[in-house]
């Protein structure tokens, strides 16, 4: 019996990007929609084609669903300002924005 020697290879796999178009086809938001909540810092774009065009990584969609249950008793002002709260808790031995490595010891 002959024996094959297996190794583990991974691959990496690129992240899938979406342009709006995409968001607007999988969510019920439209063009125009997704462009303020961009321009609002709802969501964030991951990239940019060398045509300009945004490009957003998988995360938006949990970030599109969030926004589309806080809307439901909160204002877009409101929602902003709870997304950011997330955004900027500190987890235990991180570094916060705008805080080097060197400071906090």
């Amino acid at each position: 019996m002959m024996r094959t020697r297996t190794t583990t290879t991974k691959l990496q796999i690129p992240a899938k990007l979406y342009r709006i178009g995409d968001l607007v086809r999988y969510t019920p938001f439209s063009r125009q929609t997704i462009h303020n909540y961009t321009t609002m810092g709802l969501i964030r774009e991951s990239q940019w084609t060398e045509g300009g065009h945004r490009l957003y990584d998988e995360s938006v969609f949990e970030r599109l669903s969030k926004i589309i249950e806080l809307k439901k008793h909160k204002s877009l002002f409101e929602i902003r300002n709870i997304l950011r709260k997330k955004e900027l808790v500190v987890r235990p031995g991180s570094v916060s924005r705008g805080q080097s490595r060197i400071e906090r010891n």
